[in-house]
């Protein structure tokens, strides 16, 4: 199954190991209290902190060839002040940096010591992964149809406050199961969930989701949730009968031409992938899945996602009548009708990771960061970035 159990020492405490390469703790992490240099190897060092099994690549790759056009620096405005690209890398603390166009690279940068090579964190990009598997599962017949029942694949659910979930209600973070996201706060649901992993206890992190409170009838409150995401992965490991890493290796990372293997934080030794956080890849990796996303699930010549799938995952929904700017895990930017970002989204990821995806304007960025603490410490918004380099692409 390609696992690899790693210590978890840094869960609790440091590693004994040289300056140079120590890493923090998970708990650091979400504290956001990690000083820049540890940080930054934390974040290129995640499969140190729990079990990972490993998404394997498959033997074609599918190339990047330059653009034609290779941009250089240039100016925008965000909220009424004038920047440059210079000044959005600083001030934004990236990483790494990937433009394509056309499936073309036009522009890469890599910083604080990473390279083609590095495999960085996603965070909640995963969660975009998560729901592309949920339709890749519907698409091959392991779950007949978005509007099943969570509990007909995960029936330890039946009496909790999932009982009555669809799984679009779990795409949409639309359950109506009562949850806290808030990171920093020891006290919140994502914290006890971080404990429940910490812990390595099969089943841990289920057994929290199974007595959650309900806040509201399915269907009918927007709240973000982690959670909800680690269900959605356990609904399609237990549709489609293997891991998450093997099935994202044989339906996307093989197919969609990646060039090195991932690796994606488990439970327990063993366990099920944690379907919100935890996936590890390269730069040009991200911009493959990118790729993917903007041809419409569509990898080497064969459909993956249903059709349209794709369109639907990246666009807004309406949740007790109200429209929300979340489709299927992913975040569409509400942008004017006829605005370069109309119609784009991101898969979107704490302390600044980010892939943005313009099918219109057939751009893919993929931005990584190392900001200060998990949200709101964006110094330029990201949206007026990515807008004004899509059009320098044009």
């Amino acid at each position: 199954m390609g696992v690899v159990v790693v210590s978890v020492a840094g869960v609790g405490l440091r590693q004994a190991v040289a300056d140079t390469d120590r890493i923090g703790t998970v708990r650091e992490i979400y504290d956001g209290t990690l000083t820049t240099d540890i940080q930054v190897n934390t974040f290129r060092h995640i499969e140190r902190l729990f079990p990972v099994r490993v998404v394997k690549h498959g033997v074609k790759v599918l190339p990047l060839p330059r653009h034609a056009k290779q941009l250089g620096n240039f100016q925008f405005t965000s909220a009424g002040k004038k920047y440059d690209m210079v000044d959005f890398l600083a001030l934004d603390r990236v990483t790494a940096l990937l433009m394509l166009k056309d499936g073309e690279i036009a522009y890469e940068d890599y910083e604080m010591g990473n390279s083609e090579s590095t495999r960085w964190m996603s965070m909640s990009m995963v969660k975009s992964i998560t729901s592309s598997l949920m339709g890749a599962a519907i698409h091959d017949g392991y779950i007949k149809s978005i509007d099943d029942q969570v509990t007909q694949y995960l029936p330890t659910l039946k009496g909790s406050a999932y009982d009555g979930v669809s799984i679009r209600n779990l795409l949409q973070m639309a359950s109506g199961v009562k949850w806290d996201e808030t990171y920093t706060n020891r006290a919140s649901d994502r914290r006890h969930m971080l404990e429940a992993q910490i812990s390595q206890k099969p089943g841990s992190v289920l057994e929290l989701m199974s007595k959650l409170p309900r806040a509201g009838t399915p269907g009918t409150i927007w709240n973000y949730s982690t959670g909800e995401t680690f269900v959605a992965g356990a609904v399609v490991r237990a549709a489609v009968g293997k891991p998450l890493a093997e099935y994202l290796s044989e339906r996307i990372w093989s197919p969609a031409g990646m060039e090195s293997d991932a690796t994606w934080w488990l439970e327990s030794p063993n366990g099920l992938e944690i379907g919100g956080s935890g996936l590890s890849a390269t730069l040009r990796d991200y911009g493959r899945l990118g790729l993917f996303l903007m041809n419409d699930g569509v990898a080497g010549g064969k459909r993956i996602l249903p059709e349209g799938w794709v369109d639907q995952a990246g666009s807004s929904k309406i949740v007790g009548g109200k429209k929300v700017a979340y489709g299927y895990m992913m975040w569409p930017i509400d942008a004017p009708p006829g605005s370069i970002n109309d119609g784009a989204f991101e898969a979107v990821g704490i302390y600044g990771q980010y892939i943005y995806v313009n099918r219109r304007e057939r751009v893919v960025i993929v931005m990584w960061g190392a900001q200060p603490k998990p949200t709101n410490k964006e110094t330029i918004e990201n949206q007026d970035f990515f807008a004004a380099a899509t059009e320098a692409l044009r």
